[in-house]
């Protein structure tokens, strides 16, 4: 039962860890997307207090949708090899980002397809960045339930 408990309390975190994430990749492309338009200092002010709120979860639901399957791979991944550093999420939700572009752009339809590299390099962005976010709430401790009941591997101080 105990080993049940950790199992469940692991898969917890790790959706916590995506719904982070997916939150962080939809704040970078709104972010950008205000930058791109141009909007002065007191205009983005005002969309950061309204509009914003509505359109950042919104956004990640869609992001969530289309990133699933590509990110529950490179989680299960990260798991299976114990990795626990920065740059493996990073460039892993780089490379989840390029995989949805990929299906988008396979998709056959010409209007979901994403052409511009402006757009690409930042959607590619937006997936390191909920990368990097993962990693903080969830990758840093992977396959930490593992090792809870395994012997150290070194022997302990010779106390000479």
């Amino acid at each position: 039962m105990n080993r049940f408990v950790a199992y469940f309390i692991r898969c917890v975190i790790i959706l916590f860890g995506y719904a982070i994430a997916v939150l962080a990749a939809s704040a970078f492309i709104n972010i950008l997307f205000l930058g791109a338009i141009g909007f002065s200092a007191e205009e983005t002010r005002w969309m950061a207090s309204g509009p914003l709120v509505v359109t950042i979860p919104l956004l990640a639901i869609f992001i969530a949708y289309f990133a699933f399957a590509p990110s529950a791979l490179l989680i299960l991944a990260a798991e299976v090899l114990a990795r626990r550093d920065w740059l493996f999420y990073a460039l892993g939700g780089g490379v989840v980002a390029g995989i949805v572009l990929g299906v988008a752009w396979q998709s056959g339809d010409p209007d979901f397809a994403v052409t511009d590299m402006r757009v690409i390099l930042g959607i590619v962005g937006a997936g390191m960045v909920g990368g990097i976010f993962y990693w903080l709430c969830a990758g840093r401790w992977a396959a930490s339930w593992w090792s809870e009941g395994r012997p150290p591997t070194s022997p302990g101080p010779s106390g000479s």
